[in-house]
């Protein structure tokens, strides 16, 4: 259970998601019809020995072993992997066409395993900011350093729980308020609670002059019955297969019916802000997959909201 002063390293509690994501990301760089490019989220997820469900998604034989098991869970899987690549496409872009616009400072919060400081293309005189827990950070340039893999641009990790000042943090690794800065804020809201999050847009706003860009994925609002029959349906076949699941994923979240509407909150404090359904992206890049069991839960999925600063 979550508790407010909790903390992680890459294996355990929310440090250990960024592992589940990272193989979603690894699995979909291998598919000939990929929507992105990640050559290094299957070194980040085999040297990180998390030990969970989804590091075995890297291996195309457990998935014909779940598929012999459980279609329904297979097809799950599928789904929630398709999720994340449409995900990552989607973000990719905005910071594509923030940079485009002139943007030279980004800012990646909770960024875990990201690694778009060391493989998008970036101009020249770009710095990109990493805000996350100091041994996430540490495990993330460690390892890619000892493989020879270096950043693609000025990257800076600043090691920080963005529930302590991580804007003082950010100023002192050299960020500029007065400039205009690209932020994400990716698979970070759901582990927040309503106020946190509130709190969070209010310091970006505070961070960010006009012409700045803000880009999130909402949390979403499984009920917690479907949720409990998805969980029982993956710890059967992970039992069957002999594979241990230390996390469950779920109990990370912050269910809170009073969290605010990020499109609206945003609208309403300084910002023109949007939002993308995720089905209709998942549609749009044929990563939909029907008869799911979330399938007809409009709230299990996010929305992608993007804004710019007025």
């Amino acid at each position: 259970m979550r508790t407010h002063d909790d903390t992680w390293d890459i294996k355990t509690s929310v440090g250990s998601t960024a592992v589940m994501v990272a193989a979603a990301r690894a699995v979909e760089t291998e598919r000939p019809d990929a929507l992105i490019r990640d050559p290094y989220a299957k070194l980040l997820v085999t040297n990180a020995g998390a030990g969970v469900l989804w590091e075995h998604m890297l291996d195309p034989d457990v998935a014909a072993k779940i598929e012999a098991l459980d279609a329904d869970s297979a097809a799950q899987l599928e789904h929630m992997r398709g999720y994340q690549a449409v995900r990552t496409h989607f973000f990719d872009t905005y910071f594509t066409d923030a940079v485009a616009a002139g943007i030279r400072q980004v800012v990646i919060l909770a960024s875990g395993l990201d690694s778009r400081a060391y493989r998008l293309e970036w101009p020249a005189g770009t710095v990109v900011y990493e805000i996350d827990q100091p041994q996430v950070l540490e495990y993330k340039s460690t390892t890619l350093a000892e493989n020879g893999v270096t950043p693609s641009t000025d990257r800076r990790a600043v090691a920080i729980d963005l529930r302590q000042d991580w804007p003082a943090a950010l100023r002192e690794a050299g960020f500029d308020p007065t400039a205009r800065t690209a932020w994400l804020a990716e698979g970070l809201l759901m582990y927040l609670p309503a106020e946190a999050q509130d709190r969070l847009f209010t310091q970006i706003g505070e961070l960010s002059p006009a012409g700045s860009r803000v880009s999130a994925e909402t949390a979403p609002a499984h009920a917690d019955e479907r949720r409990q029959q998805m969980r029982e349906r993956f710890r059967k076949v992970a039992d069957e297969l002999g594979i241990e699941e230390t996390v469950d994923v779920g109990e990370l979240m912050y269910r809170d019916e009073h969290r605010a509407d990020v499109t609206e909150w945003l609208n309403d404090h300084g910002w023109r802000a949007q939002a993308q359904r995720s089905t209709d992206e998942m549609r749009r890049l044929g990563r939909w997959v029907e008869n799911v069991a979330q399938a007809d839960d409009d709230d299990a999925f996010s929305d992608f909201v993007i804004a710019e600063r007025l």
